[in-house]
């Protein structure tokens, strides 16, 4: 424990700062009764923000000062002070050496002087509590000598750094009594457990003792599957493992499910006679009749809706870790008792035209006649949850059998489900080697190949898309190409279709374009004077350059005087 405390090498302080518990120091251990309560109250504040982790030393100070300042004020006559005084110092006594002490009680002077506390101080403890009371004078005499003590044992020291290791909060102690209590009762509880588990144990032993008994004595001539009615003895037994069922009923099915009991071992077939889970189904798993039989005075005797709905949860939680095992014949006898649960509570089969000798004869061998109201949601997720070779099997009987049952085609799909999801166990005991070799689809493989279709039939229709539009692009670009070259058909240009990088020169230049302007002259050209141009008559509309008159048309045409052409040279620009 002291290992654990030296390990502390931060604390969670209620003072604001160092100047705040310098100020508290002073005022504490100074003479003006003020100051005293001054320091009072922001120990009080303290005291708020710690709780129940208030430092035992300042816990004890505040007390010894509030004694001073009281006895100071003259408000109290000398009883009322001792009294006083008594409680404070009873109060720093136990709450001191509290901490030393261990499981057994050792003398509180012993502990007093490993604390280098006065002797004296111990036995005015004992007056205050077992003898008659000090005076006033030794009262207060024992109040100056233990503020002495804790200036020097706690608060000097604090003045180097933050809270001392030996000296921790009286909660801290607390923790730890409470931290040793609480193992204590682990161990007692782990203890009361381990004695159920025997007891329940010896009882399910002795029972099957008694069942052995009974099975040994039957007559060789009469059917072994017919089960003698129970002695005395094994009534009272059975009336012990009710009393039993009704103080520890978890601890008792616990016990049921192990090998020996409900999982019966093979010596136990062998014994009454039944076969082996090899030579049984396992996709419909059943208790072997006589094997049913021998447990039917137990199961019949704890049939109440309480320990049956207790059987189904653990019996499915068994099934569910035996999921992750390779134990079949574990798993074939925890999927038949759950099968048989549900068979006798089922009211699937209506048996309206048995006598009443047929009836009884069914009703015999099963584990409760009337029906009980199920937690089929639970139950379903239940058989979800622990996927086996039964698995379909189960459902179908959970599904057929619940109150407010699933639509007909919900139920179907599950069903198909969970025969694709269990079907790799299905073909370990199928002789078909085209069944061993079917993979195993599983939900989100077939998710994912549903993705995967979807993926590519859409890759598929964006790809002919895009081939749509890249065709309909070149056709747009060919009839475009086709008639520009109409268009310049007979001139000396022709439409460049080579892939030239036209960023790259500038407007008004082509490739290989030499810098004399005359290369872009035309091999064949006639020169003419504005003067001797014509206007052809055909023309029906004119252009007229800005600030120039229309034309005058004479006998031989329209022909431009010469203010016209001088307007016309003005408004030309060079560049």
């Amino acid at each position: 424990m002291k290992k654990k405390s030296s390990e502390k090498k931060r604390h969670v302080v209620a003072w604001l700062n160092k100047a705040e518990w310098d100020q508290v120091l002073e005022y504490l251990y100074s003479k003006d009764s003020a100051l005293q309560r001054f320091a009072l109250q922001r120990i009080t504040a303290w005291k708020g923000r710690y709780a129940n982790s208030t430092p035992v030393a300042v816990d004890c100070t505040a007390d010894l000062v509030r004694c001073q300042v009281l006895d100071r004020s003259g408000q109290l006559d000398g009883d009322d002070l001792v009294l006083l005084y008594g409680a404070a110092l009873v109060r720093f006594v136990n709450l001191i050496t509290e901490r030393q002490q261990g499981k057994t009680a050792r003398p509180l002077r012993r502990l007093a002087g490993n604390l280098n506390i006065p002797e004296w101080v111990v036995d005015l403890r004992h007056d205050f509590t077992h003898r008659k009371l000090p005076t006033l004078k030794w009262c207060q005499k024992g109040c100056k000598v233990v503020l002495e003590w804790l200036q020097q044992e706690y608060w000097s020291r604090q003045l180097g750094g933050g809270p001392n290791e030996d000296w921790e909060s009286q909660s801290d102690g607390e923790d730890e009594g409470i931290d040793q209590k609480h193992h204590e009762n682990e161990l007692i509880a782990r203890q009361k457990e381990m004695e159920t588990y025997k007891n329940a144990r010896e009882l399910l032993i002795n029972f099957e003792k008694e069942q052995y008994q009974a099975f040994d004595g039957l007559p060789e001539d009469k059917e072994k599957s017919s089960w003698p009615a129970p002695f005395a003895d094994m009534s009272w037994l059975l009336g012990e493992i009710k009393q039993f069922a009704l103080e520890s009923s978890d601890m008792l099915v616990d016990v049921l499910l192990e090998d020996g009991f409900l999982v019966p071992t093979v010596e136990q077939l062998e014994t009454l006679g039944c076969d082996t889970c090899d030579n049984a189904s396992p996709t419909e798993p059943r208790v072997p009749q006589t094997f049913m039989r021998f447990w039917l005075p137990l199961l019949k005797m704890l049939n109440s809706p309480f320990f049956i709905h207790l059987l189904l949860e653990k019996l499915f939680v068994e099934l569910k870790q035996l999921a992750k095992e390779q134990n079949n014949h574990r798993a074939f006898y925890i999927s038949a008792w759950i099968s048989e649960v549900l068979f006798c509570n089922s009211n699937k089969f209506e048996f309206h035209f048995q006598t009443k000798v047929q009836k009884k004869a069914r009703m015999k061998d099963r584990i409760f006649v009337n029906r009980i109201q199920l937690r089929w949601q639970q139950l379903l997720s239940a058989c979800l949850d622990a996927p086996c070779i039964s698995t379909p099997h189960l459902l179908q009987l959970i599904l057929d059998d619940m109150e407010h049952p699933l639509p007909l085609e919900t139920r179907e799909r599950l069903i198909q489900l969970c025969s694709i999801y269990t079907q790799t166990e299905h073909s370990q005991f199928d002789t078909s080697l085209e069944q061993k070799q079917q993979p195993m689809y599983t939900l989100e493989s077939l998710h994912e190949k549903l993705q995967l279709s979807w993926r590519h039939s859409h890759l598929q229709r964006s790809t002919a898309d895009l081939e749509r539009s890249m065709s309909s692009q070149e056709y747009q670009w060919a009839d475009a190409q086709a008639e520009k070259a109409k268009s310049l058909r007979g001139s000396p240009w022709q439409v460049c279709v080579d892939k030239v990088l036209w960023k790259n020169y500038p407007l008004g230049k082509v490739p290989g374009q030499s810098d004399d302007p005359s290369c872009l002259m035309v091999e064949n050209y006639s020169t003419m004077t504005v003067f001797d141009q014509q206007v052809e008559l055909e023309n029906n509309t004119t252009h007229n350059a800005p600030g120039v008159s229309a034309p005058v048309r004479t006998a031989d045409g329209l022909l431009w005087n010469h203010s016209d052409l001088n307007k016309l040279k003005s408004g030309l620009q060079l560049f």
